[in-house]
This record gives structure tokens, sequence and C-alpha cells, in this order.
């Protein structure tokens, strides 16, 4: 039979795929869009809720291990927003913690502000010393040129007089023996 299937151009209806796919695309939307659309018609239609109002919350009457077990959280959290001793203690351990946060953040501030003050301090030390240094320098180049210019100076002057002796020893018969 699976041979007469194969040899007959196929096997698979077209129409019966088309089906058969139409039916499981709507089972999974009603799988996915089912349980949510069922609690909004139960509400709605009903009126009530399952859950006891807010108001009638005692904790003080409502021992926890006698409840049931999905309503502990729920009861106790409720009752804890209710109750102005609760919040109070919660909004001074807010209050603390905010305040022991604060008092970290100032003390990491000043210790970078301590850091930044050493590292100023050192450059503005070695900027003072590289000031020094760049003075010397310049308080020995200017040495250096008025020295230079008194040699410049000197051998102009020295020049002279060696041309004025050169002269005289010529006129007494004197023969320069490196001249070529």
């Amino acid at each position: 039979m699976a041979g007469e299937l194969l040899a007959g151009g196929g096997g698979l209806n077209p129409t019966t795929v088309r089906i058969v796919l139409v039916v499981m695309a709507l089972g999974l939307a009603g799988y996915i869009v089912g349980p949510p659309l069922y609690w909004h018609l139960a509400e709605a239609l009903g009126g009530s809720s399952a859950c006891p109002p807010c108001a009638a919350c005692d904790c003080s009457a409502q021992p926890l291990l006698s409840l049931p077990q999905e309503l502990v959280n729920v009861s106790f959290t409720d009752c804890a927003k209710r109750d102005p001793e609760v919040s109070e203690d919660m909004d001074k351990n807010f209050v603390d913690l905010l305040s022991e946060e604060l008092k970290l953040k100032e003390e990491e501030a000043t210790e970078a502000q301590h850091h930044s003050d050493v590292r100023l301090l050192e450059a503005k030390k070695l900027a003072s010393q590289y000031q020094k240094e760049a003075d010397k320098c310049s308080s020995g180049m200017d040495t250096c040129e008025e020295a230079r210019e008194r040699a410049e100076a000197a051998l102009v002057e020295q020049k002279k007089l060696t041309a004025i002796w050169e002269l005289r020893a010529r006129h007494r018969g004197w023969k320069n023996p490196h001249a070529y």
C-alpha cells in the first residue's frame, strides 16, 4: 500500500493538509489565549475576587502558620504594607541604608580628592624643578654668549695687533716662511 501511495503521485491530498494545519493553528491559538481569556471572563461574570479585601487584614489575629501556603506571602506583604510600625521600621532601615551609602560615597570622594591633591602637589614640585633647571640653562646660555662675544672681540683685537706686527716685520725684511 505504501508503494501504491508513492507511485500514485504523492499520496497526500492538499485539502487534507490545509485542514490539518488550520486545526493545529486553532488549537495553538486556543492554548495560548484560552487561560487568560478564561480568567478575565470569570472575573467579569463572577464579580467577586478570591482574595479577601485588604482593609480586613489583621496581622496580629492571623498566625502565619495556619494560613494556606499560597496565601502566606500575599497576606504577610499586604499586612506589612498597611502596618504603620512596619512601614516606619522599613523607612528607618531605608534611611539608614541611604545614609550609610552617602557616607561611603563621601569617603570615596574625599579619598579621590586627596589623591588628586597629592598628584597636583607632585606635579607642581616637578614643574618648579624643571623651571629651575630651565633658568639655570638660560643663565648658562647667557654666560656662554657673553663669553663668546668677548672672545670674538679679543680675537679681532688680536688679529689687528698681529697685522701691525707682521707689517713692521715685513718692513724690516722678514719673509713669511709658510707663505706660498
